[in-house]
């Protein structure tokens, strides 16, 4: 049970950090004016992207060791569902991520700001899928 509750701890970690992007850190850059906008989400961006990944990809492993354990089908749903932010990334994301990142600060503007308001509604999906990991995890450990 032990790596049920590993599971459940980094995908609450990963809803958490998740939230926190799009409760706090996009509202707060979107204060800003364009060139600082984009200057401030380029590496945030790059920060984020490594914890998340790496949260996810350990939460999908932890949440199928767990499945294997005790056949509990919320840890495999947790699992996929915990994954499922890198393919939502790579396939819908990711062309977004690709012209901010291709845009210099000096050519910032209304268009970059569209593009990270846009990045902010593609990432609210992410912490969903947080969300759905995390409840199916805690469900897998409070059912028998």
């Amino acid at each position: 049970m032990t790596i049920g509750l590993l599971a459940l701890t980094v995908a609450a970690v990963f809803t958490g950090a998740a939230l926190y992007v799009n409760v706090a850190e996009q509202p707060a850059r979107l204060t800003l004016g364009d060139r600082a906008l984009l200057t401030e989400w380029k590496p945030a961006y790059h920060r984020g992207a490594a914890m998340q990944a790496s949260l996810a990809l350990i939460g999908f492993l932890l949440g199928v060791a767990a499945w294997w354990q005790t056949p509990r089908a919320g840890f495999l749903i947790g699992a996929v569902v915990m994954i499922a932010p890198w393919p939502w990334t790579l396939l819908v994301i990711k062309p977004v991520n690709d012209r901010l990142l291709a845009t210099t600060p000096g050519r910032a503007g209304p268009a970059s700001r569209v593009l990270i308001e846009r990045w902010g509604a593609l990432h609210a999906v992410r912490t969903a899928l947080g969300a759905i990991a995390t409840t199916a995890f805690l469900w897998a450990l409070v059912t028998r």
